[in-house]
This record gives C-alpha cells, structure tokens and sequence, in this order.
C-alpha cells in the first residue's frame, strides 16, 4: 500500500540530519509538501532540500528561545499558508555528570527542557490553535523508549524531558479529538545518528547494541514510514497511542 500525501503540508523540526531528515524525505516521497526546520546546520538543511526538490523549504530557528517557537510557525504558515500535520523532532541530550557542581547540571537540565520539552509544547500549542480553524491535523512527537524505561544517570534530563513529551501528547488527543486533531508518541530506542555518537564513544557500540532483539541498531530509515503512516489518517482511532520502534529492547 502506497500513501498518498499530495495536497498536505508538514513541519518536521530538526529535520536536517538524521530520525528528522529521514522523515522529511519520506514525507515528501509520499507527495507531501515539507518545511524542514534547522538550527546550526544550514548546509545540510539546504543540501536536503535540494535533495527533496520543489516540495520543501529550510526554516531557521533556535527552539531553546520560545518567541522563535512562534516566528518558526508564523513563517511557515506564512509560506504553506496551512499545515496538516506538525511533527516534534528536534530534541538534544547533555551528558551530565550526576556528581558535577549544581549550577552546571541545572544549566544542563534548562537547556534540556527548554528545547525537548518546552518547544514541542509551545509548537503543539500554536499547533491546536491552527487547526482547529482548519478541520484539524495531526501531530506527531518523536519521543524515546527512555520516557517508560528510564536512561543511564548522565541523561536524567533528556528521559524526564521525554516522558513529559508523553504525556503532552496524551492529553493533547484526549482533549482535542472531537475537534479532529489526533496526536500520536513515536517512542524510538537507541538509532545510530550523529546525535547518539556522544553516546556510543562514552559507552561503546556494543553496549547500545546489547539489550536489541534484532541483528542491528535501529536507523533514522526504519522510524520514518511509521511517521508518514500516523500522518496519513490511516491510525486516527490510536490517537494518544505510543508505537515503540526500538527493535525489541523495550515494548511498554
């Protein structure tokens, strides 16, 4: 079954690398139009619109700062003039020492919160707003299997930040599915990007590999067609729902 996504348009934050470049591609592919938002990386945000071709647009903007929240929606609704579907990728992780100084592990957990949780927030506000004037949307937010099973002393911030993320979502679904907006948690697990690379010198590649049911570590390629699928309309009875995609290592 192909999906077809021709005549919607979709904002994939922190799309220009990894789990959200491939959901930005794959977005497109199924016809959708994308605005693939970026922070620091403008080069690979443009290559992948280049890439991508007619159907998508690089959006600059700072998430940590909630007035660039905002300008970040203005400007794409100002392009797209209507979006369908928002999907929260754009996340950090800080490895914090737990016997660190208080002040530094504080800075480490605002600016943790201020983008993985914070942003996705403000984004779905401006999100439900949007829609319901517009007969609805779906949003979806990209979550971890660290928000059920918790994460190593190092990243308190980055599970409790997406455990928030969670239940965001759920209570976005239950209180606003009559006015046709659904909202849905992809929960990956350990996905090799460039962002898990801190991860992978600190603890070794054989540690991420073994608690995994299946032979590799997940890539951003195998989380993208869950996206598309949870944008398509075709799981709208799910909403509030959390679909694991973390090859086994942890099912809730």
């Amino acid at each position: 079954m192909r999906i077809d996504m021709t005549g919607t348009a979709v904002l994939v934050s922190g799309a220009s690398r990894g789990i959200g470049a491939a959901i930005a591609r794959a977005m497109a592919n199924a016809g959708a139009r994308v605005a693939v938002h970026y922070h620091r990386q403008r080069t690979a945000a443009e290559a992948l619109v280049t890439e991508i071709g007619a159907r998508a647009e690089s959006f600059q903007a700072d998430l940590s700062a909630p007035e660039a929240c905002a300008q970040l929606w203005e400007a794409v609704i100002g392009r797209f003039g209507r979006v369908h579907t928002l999907v929260n990728n754009a996340g950090i992780a800080i490895s914090s020492a737990p016997g660190s100084a208080l002040g530094p592990w504080v800075g480490d957990w605002d600016a943790t919160m201020a983008t993985n949780l914070r942003a996705p927030g403000i984004l779905c506000k401006l999100a439900v707003e949007h829609f319901a004037t517009h007969g609805g949307g779906r949003i979806i937010n990209i979550s971890s299997r660290a928000a059920f099973r918790g994460d190593q002393p190092h990243y308190l911030a980055y599970a409790a930040s997406k455990a928030g993320l969670v239940a965001l979502t759920r209570s976005i679904a239950r209180g606003y599915g009559k006015a046709g907006i659904l909202a849905f948690n992809v929960a990956p697990g350990f996905t090799r990007t460039e962002m898990a690379e801190d991860f992978i010198r600190q603890y070794g590649e054989e540690y991420a590999s073994s608690d995994i049911a299946l032979a590799r570590l997940t890539e951003p390629r195998d989380i993208a067609p869950m996206v598309v699928f949870l944008a398509s309309g075709l799981a709208d009875h799910a909403t509030g729902c959390t679909i694991d995609v973390n090859a086994g290592s942890y099912v809730h």
